[in-house]
């Protein structure tokens, strides 16, 4: 079978691995606009859902992964006249640069052919495929051009976001707000290597406008916002790479949900889909597992059109839950000022608990692990359940067991 995937992302290089695996004589192309070793974008963040997956694919980029990404085992929530409390749970990031190297370098391993700075956005324009996986973003190209057979629908959140980096590499993932003259204003940081944290900034559109981020260029705003959050950072600066080719990085969400997946022999995977909002972290998780899925649909011997209904099937009865629990996510920063004035305890919880879903215990074992020793057992009781989880995984022949915890 002949495959073009548009978009070189992680869901296009994912899918085209696992495609080659399941049949090396597939003649599979990946389109991607960017050169090599571009891309937008900081780190990515996944859980041990996810790794079980990876593993059970494909255990070679899945070590890779695993060793290239950064652990950490409870969330810390620092905000403007509270005392610092800390959630339960854990979870890693690696940043999406070398995420894309691993799938890339796996990729050209099984014989996939990578096309960068290849700009194709017609589907009439794409060399002939017998399937065109459209991989290419919430602004798919590929997607809007056949768009009354996809009934792509886009709903804009209110809130404004950024996406920000920084050389301050956070101890664990941290929720830190401070309050303004103007309002209040957040951030979502996680570490993703030795040097360098993702920093995402987010407020209500008010507050935004009141501190002049809609009149202020990229250089100025992250300058404003390094001023804002600088007892964060211990000394060090905000980046924002769009700075440096002007105009700013500041977006609304755009929670992209299409009606039909397929039309033809072209199918629609990871954000050209759905999108799902940041404040739950499950965007690249949930692209990579659209590829696992699109991999076993191509994989069976039912006809073409069978299999993309399937696969498009099976995505969204798994994506049901996870778009609710974001879209109760982002409705509980939209309605911030309705927590902000809790006391520190109850405003981390619910801050964890903004989905909705969660029984008693859970609020009761939050109250009581905030001291120093019960927050330590608990940490050990889930790096132990982590390391348990682990040694349940395939590993290559000849390798160690992976442990690392950095």
């Amino acid at each position: 079978m002949r495959i073009t995937c548009v978009g070189g992302g992680p869901a296009g290089l994912y899918f085209s691995v696992l495609a080659k695996l399941a049949d090396p004589s597939h003649e599979i192309t990946v389109l991607e606009r960017n050169p090599v070793g571009v891309t937008w974008g900081w780190g990515v963040v996944f859980w041990d859902d996810l790794l079980d997956d990876l593993f059970r694919y494909d255990k070679v980029s899945a070590e890779r992964i695993w060793e290239s990404a950064r652990k950490w085992d409870e969330y810390e929530v620092r905000a403007t006249g509270k005392p610092v409390t800390h959630l339960a749970g854990y979870g890693f990031s690696l940043g999406r640069h070398r995420l894309l190297e691993i799938l890339a370098e796996r990729a050209l391993e099984l014989g996939v052919t990578i096309s960068y700075q290849d700009e194709l956005s017609d589907i009439a324009a794409l060399p002939p495929a017998d399937l065109v996986v459209a991989c290419d973003g919430a602004r798919s190209r590929i997607r809007d051009s056949a768009a009354e057979h996809f009934g792509a629908e886009v709903e804009v959140a209110s809130n404004k976001y950024i996406w920000l980096g920084t050389p301050h590499v956070f101890d664990t993932f941290t929720f830190g707000f401070e309050k303004t003259p103007a309002g209040w204003i957040w951030f979502h940081a996680y570490p993703f290597n030795s040097s360098t944290s993702t920093f995402i900034v987010e407020c209500q559109p008010s507050t935004w406008a009141a501190l002049g981020f809609d009149s202020l260029d990229a250089r100025a705003g992250t300058a404003k916002l390094q001023e804002i959050f600088a007892k964060h950072l211990g000394g060090q600066p905000l980046i924002d790479h769009r700075a440096e080719v002007g105009g700013t990085g500041w977006l609304n969400f755009r929670r992209v949900t299409a009606q039909r997946w397929d039309h033809g022999n072209v199918v629609l995977m990871g954000d050209s889909a759905h999108t799902t909002h940041f404040a739950i972290g499950s965007g690249t998780k949930l692209a990579m597992q659209d590829a696992m899925a699109l991999a076993d649909a191509v994989a069976s011997r039912d006809a073409l059109p069978v299999a993309l209904e399937r696969y498009e099937h099976r995505r969204k009865a798994a994506l049901a839950p996870l778009q609710k629990a974001a879209r109760a996510s982002s409705a509980w920063f939209e309605r911030f000022e309705e927590y902000a004035d809790l006391p520190a305890k109850r405003f981390s919880y619910a801050l964890s608990n903004r989905r909705g879903e969660y029984a008693t215990w859970r609020y009761l074992l939050h109250m009581s692990t905030q001291t120093r020793v019960l927050r330590t057992v608990l940490r050990w009781t889930l790096s132990a359940r982590r390391w348990s989880r682990a040694r349940k995984r395939p590993v290559t022949p000849g390798r160690p067991m992976l442990t690392n915890t950095a």
